[in-house]
This record gives C-alpha cells, structure tokens and sequence, in this order.
C-alpha cells in the first residue's frame, strides 16, 4: 500500500500541484483547504505524513500543528511564507518536523516529503540503546521509561538516537542536522536547538538541569555518559 500524504493549502493551485508530484513519486494523496477539514481528515485517515500550510482559514497551521503533535506523532512538513527565524524555529518548537518556505519547488517538496518519512521508518541499528534509565527501541522508534512510554516524532528520536549512540561524544548542531536531516537541504543550526529543546521537555525531570542532553557551549550537544 503507498504511503497516504495529507496536503493542507487553502490555495487550490498549490495544494493540486502539490499533490500531483506526491502523486507521480508514488504517494496517496488527501488534500484539505483548512484548519479544521485538516483536522478532521487526519483523524479519520490517519496519514503517515502532513505537508501544513501555516496560513490558513478557520483554523490557523499553528493551532493545527499544535493540536495533531498532541494526538499524535505523525510528521509534518510546514509550508510558510514567514521567512523570519522566529517564525519557523516556533514551528519546530511545537513540533514539525521539517519545514519549506514559500515559494517552493514541488521537487524539493517531495524530496523533503522523503526524507522525513525515510527518518520514520529507520532503524538502524535494529536493537536497543541504553541512555541512563532510558531505554530507546531502534526498530520501532521507542522511547520507554520504566515501561512508560515517551512520545518522540521520528525527527525528536533519530536525535535522540544519535547521541545516545556515542555517549559522551560532542556533535556539533552541522553533524546533528545531518544526522537528522541527511542531504534534505538547506536548514539553519538553531533548528537543532528547537529540537533538543521539545527532546528535552518529553525526557527530562528538570529541563534547568538536563540529566541526558548536556550542552557544550559554543559547540554543539552530547549525550551524559552512564
């Protein structure tokens, strides 16, 4: 079965464009023209990734966003025409996994569509990774805590993943993003930051003093050795 693609534009000529290329490289398509039709089709389609537009009717992209990585773990990929940092770093906070601005080549999009969902279903290592009392399922992209489940997007867990790989190791936020992002394309270092940031608010009893992500100022993260 073709992976089902979920294209949320309230431009009608971006939205079919869109979804005429997700088509041709061999997705299923569904395509909403609002926040709440948005909404609405993800719950009852459960597609296996979202391309959101961030200016939309009745219901705004941000709202949207916030709301399915509430129900959800389910990638996005954000379309927006807000070039400013501030702007796509609040995406990523709320927990996108990657983003396209505005005006956009249908190719990239597709090509960032792919490599998202390539993150998803990778399983590198087919095992499990040990992070203090964190126990990371590679195969199934799993985080538990003493049997509790920690919700993770594919983009939070190959982080995560990579670090937890090379315990005490310094990465830089370059080799996180491409750790992360592969050869996607352009990003911008801070992206890392907002990523670490939503990591770090899902696993660790006090953000103030992270106890499994240790920053090493001026140069990137690590992971806490055992």
């Amino acid at each position: 079965m073709p992976q089902t693609v979920l294209v949320v534009d309230d431009e009608p000529r971006i939205a079919a464009i869109a979804a005429d290329y997700l088509r041709h490289a061999g997705y299923s398509v569904l395509t909403a023209g609002d926040g709440a039709e948005a909404l609405a089709l993800a719950r009852a389609k459960r597609p296996d990734l979202v391309v959101l537009d961030l200016g939309l009717p009745r219901l705004a992209g941000l709202d949207v966003a916030r709301t399915l990585r509430a129900e959800t773990a389910v990638p996005i990929v954000m379309l927006t025409a807000r070039v400013e940092e501030s702007d796509r770093l609040l995406g990523l906070e709320i927990g996108a996994d990657d983003y396209i601005t505005k005006p956009f080549s249908p190719r990239e999009l597709v090509a960032r569509v792919k490599a998202v969902l390539r993150r998803s279903e990778k399983g590198a290592t087919n095992g499990l990774l040990r992070l203090g009392d964190l126990t990371l399922d590679t195969s199934r992209l799993t985080v538990t805590r003493s049997a509790a489940a920690i919700d993770l997007t594919p983009t939070e867990f190959q982080l995560l993943a990579t670090l937890a790989r090379h315990p005490g190791r310094v990465f830089t936020r370059a080799q996180l993003l491409d750790a992360v992002r592969g050869d996607a394309g352009e990003s911008f270092d801070r992206a890392i930051d907002a990523h670490v940031k939503n990591v770090r608010r899902k696993i660790e009893p006090d953000t103030r003093n992270p106890r499994y992500i240790l920053t090493v100022y001026g140069v990137g993260y690590k992971a806490a050795e055992s």
